[in-house]
């Protein structure tokens, strides 16, 4: 489990972090899905990147958070989720994902999130106060569903 969490826009990111974000993405959406895809979509720049690495400094789990008006009109979102695999299974998605929440109010206040979930991962998303809010829809050919999670009420 991760024991240090660093979030910084993309310009305070050091080459070192930035490398190691941009590979663990790459490792999981590309080479794991076998989901060839143009991962550089011009969002990190306004992004804030979420980095959770173990005592040994290994990067183990990863998010982007954006601001409103950026990938969504009305809502913040989180977005490139990702846990290294040898740190799978061990819970590290959900403080990854409690993490990213506290983080996007802090920088965002506390407004709704919107995500573009994996359709499969529904349930765990769901666990952490998600709901499905439109239609199911297809992205670089793997079912995704939209969902959102309220504003927390304090």
């Amino acid at each position: 489990m991760p024991t240090s969490w660093t979030c910084k826009p993309f310009a305070d990111l050091t080459l070192t972090e930035l490398y190691g974000a941009l590979r663990l993405r790459s490792e999981i959406f590309v080479v794991e899905q076998t989901c060839p895809y143009l991962d550089l979509d011009g969002l990190d720049e306004p992004a804030f990147h979420l980095l959770g690495r173990t005592e040994a400094g290994e990067l183990a789990a990863y998010t982007r958070l954006l601001p409103k008006g950026v990938s969504y009109s009305e809502y913040a979102s989180i977005g490139r989720v990702v846990v290294a695999q040898a740190h799978r299974r061990s819970g590290l998605g959900q403080e990854l994902m409690r993490e990213s929440i506290v983080r996007c109010e802090q920088l965002f206040g506390t407004e709704p999130i919107k995500i573009g979930a994996q359709q499969y991962l529904e349930r765990f998303y769901q666990g952490l106060g998600f709901a499905q809010c439109g239609e199911a829809y297809e992205e670089d050919d793997i079912p995704h569903i939209p969902m959102l999670r309220p504003a927390s009420p304090f």
